[in-house]
């Protein structure tokens, strides 16, 4: 009797496990509308490349016309040796040459925010907002740390628009200048960005 009621029971649940099954795979297969997998090709993506740009950028903190604004800090960052808790808001000029007078390619718009206690590190949330030749219009988004006294930082591209859809990369910043009085700095870029 004992096994006859374990068959049974057997069989009860390798039916229920094969409509189960069934049930999932048939509603797998479904379009609920929320996501789909497309080819890269319907969205117009060719072939993928790998585009060097190289810019300057000017950190301007100081003057009338400053181009980086404190706008929030802790209650510790005037005491702290890094700085730590400043948030700056920035709309920065990016030039072909180290001169702020020098062709103009775009702007640096977002936050930088002093996140380290220990050394200058820096949180990098920005855009790079190109305005010259086929990048017009074109964005790349910049998201990590940034050490300023290290001669060679280098932060990710995680993202990008018009041009630099589905982008990816990094970027390395090299200090050209940087004026100890007034905090002023022009920055080397070097990126290297994947796009289609």
């Amino acid at each position: 009797m004992a096994k006859i009621k374990t068959k049974t029971k057997t069989k009860t649940l390798l039916i229920l496990l094969t409509i189960f099954s069934i049930s999932t795979l048939t509603t797998a297969k479904k379009n609920h509308g929320f996501s789909r997998i497309l080819s890269p090709a319907k969205l117009g993506l060719k072939r993928e490349k790998l585009s060097h740009l190289h810019f300057y950028f000017h950190d301007i903190v100081s003057g009338k016309n400053a181009t980086a604004v404190r706008v929030a800090e802790a209650p510790m960052t005037k005491t702290s040796l890094t700085g730590f808790g400043a948030v700056v808001m920035i709309d920065d000029p990016l030039t072909m040459k180290p001169q702020l007078s020098s062709k103009p390619v775009g702007r640096a718009q977002g936050i930088y925010a002093s996140a380290s206690q220990t050394d200058v590190g820096l949180l990098m949330v920005l855009n790079f907002a190109f305005t010259e030749g086929k990048y017009n219009g074109s964005t790349l988004s910049v998201l990590g740390r940034n050490t300023v006294f290290s001669d060679v930082r280098e932060m990710p591209i995680v993202g990008g628009s018009g041009l630099f859809r589905f982008a990816r990369g990094y970027a390395h910043a090299h200090t050209h200048t940087l004026d100890f009085k007034t905090g002023d700095a022009v920055v080397e870029y070097n990126v290297y960005v994947f796009h289609y």
